[in-house]
């Protein structure tokens, strides 16, 4: 049966280079493995964003290995912290991810604990760089508790989600805080709400990278590091249409608490991906939703997807602000969008036996005002019926013509 239509947000493009040649070009996909990761490190530079890094020993040799950070409390006692960015950057790379960025968090005047402060600014630096389609701040849930907004949400959470809200194409990992029972992620998950994040829970147990003789040779770290590393995995093997899900998490040779099928069961209704222990088959991620109360989103590989297909056909169908607004050049968005769907289609990146199951294009007078037709602006409809148990998603994308010379 053919599914139901749903609604989703305009897309808005504001033309291209004055120098590309016009016309209609096939639509080339984009990338989504690519991460980026702020925290602070024991050393590197403050204010700006890495190069793009292919190797962990890339990363060391930039923001340095694992020794612990320290900083100042605001009583003036020395803090000691693990450095969970460079331990993420090991099983970013340990877990399949190839490429990442780094901007490092400085501690507060002082060399204080870092805050929301230092964190909004790390995150900035990162808009700058087109290429990112995943952020994580890991290890930043241990300065949560100083750190809280008007509603109760931890703040760092908070900007994560709103950098990744704000650059339409990036999904926020987002950690739970150390130590955390079921009903103290429960509430956190309750005081968030974006479909373009996802909470992981609990803490992963890991072999201690530098043990001290005497002290524990094991440690728990956030597990934002070997999920990131996941999707990028997942992306390259089969596509970022499926769920990094059931996924193993190298590395990994315990958890902080063992999550049972009832709690899991609990969890993963409220939209917390457990990270779980089967016998035989070590570590796994055990959950894909996002943090959304909006249904066409509630699913990590539906709103990544999602987010890759309007990325590139925005990027794809930039000719178009050169052409004259009329049936012929609808038709030829018409067919190049087609043209490329057609293709993610046999990817198996959506549901249905026949293309016209899987996707529509529409881009006539019907899609467009006569305001629209006198401002120079193209409307097209594009419904997409991802892999999921769901309906058509709708992707309402615009351009406006006559704007370059």
């Amino acid at each position: 049966m053919r599914s139901k239509l749903r609604g989703m947000p305009e897309i808005h493009t504001t033309g291209v280079p004055v120098d590309e040649a016009p016309g209609p070009k096939p639509i080339q996909p984009v990338g989504t493995s690519t991460a980026a990761f702020v925290g602070p490190a024991v050393q590197g530079p403050v204010g700006g964003v890495s190069k793009r890094l292919s190797s962990f020993a890339e990363f060391e040799a930039v923001y340095g290995t694992v020794p612990n950070l320290q900083f100042s409390s605001s009583g003036g006692t020395l803090v000691t912290v693990p450095n969970y960015l460079a331990m993420a950057g090991q099983e970013f790379f340990g877990n399949g991810g190839q490429q990442i960025y780094v901007s490092r968090v400085a501690g507060g005047s002082g060399n204080v604990v870092p805050g929301v402060v230092e964190y909004r600014a790390a995150l900035a630096t990162l808009e700058g760089v087109k290429d990112i389609s995943i952020v994580a701040a890991p290890g930043s849930s241990v300065f949560e508790p100083a750190h809280r907004s008007a509603n109760g949400a931890p703040a760092i959470v908070g900007e994560l989600i709103a950098h990744a809200e704000k650059m339409r194409y990036r999904i926020a990992v987002l950690d739970s805080p150390p130590g955390y029972s079921s009903s103290d992620v429960q509430a956190l998950r309750a005081s968030i709400n974006s479909s373009y994040a996802a909470l992981y829970y609990p803490w992963v147990t890991v072999t201690h990278p530098s043990p001290v003789r005497g002290a524990a040779k094991e440690m728990h770290v956030p597990s934002s590091g070997f999920v990131c590393g996941i999707y990028a995995r997942t992306d390259m093997q089969q596509g970022v249409f499926k769920a990094p899900a059931n996924q193993q998490m190298v590395g990994a040779v315990g958890l902080e608490r063992v999550i049972q099928d009832s709690e899991n069961d609990v969890l993963n209704a409220a939209g917390i991906n457990c990270l779980r222990s089967f016998a035989g088959r070590g570590i796994l991620v055990w959950g894909a939703r996002t943090i959304s109360s909006d249904p066409d989103y509630k699913y990590v590989n539906v709103r990544r997807y999602m987010a890759y297909l309007e990325e590139s056909i925005s990027q794809g169908t930039q000719w178009a602000v050169f052409e004259q607004n009329g049936p012929p050049l609808w038709a030829e968005i018409r067919n190049t969008i087609t043209n490329f769907l057609m293709t993610e289609w046999r990817k198996g990146g959506m549901q249905g036996a026949t293309a016209s199951e899987a996707f529509f294009v529409k881009c006539d007078a019907t899609t467009m005002t006569q305001n629209d037709l006198d401002n120079g602006r193209v409307i097209c409809l594009v419904g997409v019926a991802a892999v999921r148990p769901a309906d058509f998603v709708i992707l309402r994308i615009g351009w406006q013509i006559g704007t370059r010379t």
